[in-house]
């Protein structure tokens, strides 16, 4: 029997585990996918919005303030970049002119600290490479960015360190109401799908566990944080009160040579769809440009489209038309969780189960704060929260060997030797870094999980190089053949079939070295 049991493994869910994790309590997390921060969580703006976009007084005003004052803090315990780059929303014309007076009207009643409006030479000598056709622009010096699946990564990690145990590939088919506790049944997986590393690594369970037909547990509390799936979640449960329809996001990174380029995150001025195509660095040092807004009725549909990133590409020129955009690198897309009632649904349609649903923009920014609201609900209903006199709050990130000084290599090497061997050379992501990804909570299970942990496959050339030796290195300590590692959990296998040369045995040379 769990005291509570979170549904969703994404940032929002990821928050709630971490908070939770603090006081003696028995948490698991469920995550139909093979790895956490899957879904939005993995393809956002990762940015910390000051606050001033949100109505006064709804549940998105109030934790998006309370969340961004909150990440600093947050993002330096967990050992997770952040930088307060400051965000301009520009306009072009006298109608954009009176929204932006709004938006500083309503970011002062959200409480947002240092709102301002520049007019366009102001906001060239912030940005010198803003169109010359921009007239005004709202200055927001609270606005940061940061990488949303390191965030997630790092704060279910830190879950788990403190005991909260992670079930992955639970596709949660049946939830019934027992006298003191949830049932929540798992669909019954496919034939052969099921295994022990997939399933319970970072848990207690007995590897015996793992070839059961269907998983069951029970829990005290149950949090429905399952992204655009929420809903669903809630219809199981008996509560059909909301609907969450996807809205497809795309986007285009460019180079990291280009993260310079920009130094603050530049919004369009925002309509009733969104805040518009923006430009933003990252903490990585790449350009991002998007997203664009569209409404779906497919929960799947994660294909960029030509339309989509034509879109992106006429915007961004309108407002930086120096833009490199031959540095564009790769295009992806997110879809974002829009709920039926233009706000953050959080609420208890039964005792015992809470919904943190249609958490779409600022959701990454208000994720801490909505873990800190939802913790006050579950006291309200009689959860006991007692601190853990052995909590650990800091993270120990895994270390990024590009960024040290050849003095600190050699170090580290003279420590490890798996560190002087660069697997990924677009991003100089060492063997070192890929085997504590696979080894560190919550471990990376296949080919994207170490891409979003380490940065290897996200350079220049996209994986092509050291996806290979990435694989076999999977390969080699989950103890698999090679051709069932994925690229994101089964179904993705890279290698479908053995060629004649490790059919003879051979492992996969690493790089600079030949075949032997």
């Amino acid at each position: 029997m769990y005291d509570i049991a979170i549904i969703g493994a994404g940032i929002t869910g990821g928050m709630l585990a971490r908070t939770l994790a603090s006081c003696e309590l028995k948490i698991c997390i469920l995550e139909k996918e093979n790895d956490v921060a899957a879904g939005a969580s993995r393809a956002n703006s990762g940015i910390v919005h000051a606050g001033y976009d949100a109505e006064p007084g709804t549940l998105k005003a109030l934790l998006n303030v309370r969340g961004s004052e909150m990440m600093e803090n947050i993002t330096q315990e967990l050992g997770v970049p952040y930088i307060r780059n400051g965000s301009l929303v520009i306009g072009f014309s006298e109608e954009d002119r009176e929204v932006i007076e709004m938006l500083r009207v309503r970011g002062i009643r959200n409480g947002v600290k240092g709102l301002r409006i520049l007019d366009g030479d102001e906001a060239r000598l912030l940005e010198p490479g803003l169109s010359e056709a921009v007239i005004c622009a709202l200055y927001a010096p609270t606005c940061a960015i940061i990488c949303p699946y390191e965030l997630t990564i790092a704060a279910i990690g830190n879950a788990m360190d403190n005991g909260a145990e992670l079930l992955l590939h639970f596709n949660v088919a049946h939830i019934e109401r027992k006298e003191d506790c949830y049932e929540i049944t798992e669909a019954k997986p496919a034939e052969g799908s099921s295994n022990f590393h997939d399933d319970y690594a970072g848990t207690s369970a007995a590897p015996e566990q793992a070839v059961c037909c269907c998983r069951r547990i029970r829990a005290r509390y149950v949090i429905n944080a399952a992204g655009i799936h929420a809903d669903e979640i809630a219809r199981l449960a008996g509560d059909t009160s909301f609907r969450i329809r996807p809205r497809k996001g795309e986007y285009l990174l460019l180079d990291r040579e280009c993260g310079g380029i920009l130094s603050h995150t530049v919004f369009r001025t925002p309509s009733k769809m969104g805040k518009g195509i923006l430009a933003t660095p990252t903490v990585d040092g790449n350009l991002l440009l998007g997203p664009t807004s569209t409404d779906l009725e497919d929960k799947t549909d994660t294909a960029t489209t030509e339309g989509g990133l034509a879109q992106i590409i006429e915007h961004a020129r309108e407002s930086l038309p120096d833009i490199p955009l031959n540095k564009i690198i790769t295009s992806f897309c997110g879809l974002r969780a829009a709920g039926s009632t233009g706000d953050f649904i959080i609420n208890s349609p039964f005792p015992g189960l809470f919904n943190a649903a249609g958490i779409e923009s600022p959701g990454l920014t208000a994720a801490p704060a909505i873990a800190e609201y939802i913790v006050d609900m579950l006291a309200a209903q009689g959860l006991i929260l007692r601190k853990k006199k052995d909590w650990q709050p800091l993270r120990q990130p895994i270390y990024a060997f590009r960024y040290a000084s050849t003095e600190e290599k050699n170090q580290i090497i003279r420590r490890d030797k798996s560190y002087g061997r660069v697997v990924c050379r677009c991003e100089t992501v060492t063997e070192g870094e890929i085997l504590a990804a696979i080894h560190t909570n919550p471990p990376a299970r296949d080919l994207d999980g170490i891409k979003r942990r380490t940065r290897a496959q996200m350079g220049r050339c996209q994986g092509g190089f050291c996806m290979p030796y990435i694989a076999e290195l999977l390969s080699r300590e989950y103890g698999i053949p090679f051709e069932q590692v994925t690229k994101s959990g089964p179904g993705s296998e890279i290698a479908p079939y053995t060629t004649h040369l490790f059919a003879a045995g051979n492992s996969m040379p690493m790089p600079g070295t030949g075949l032997g």
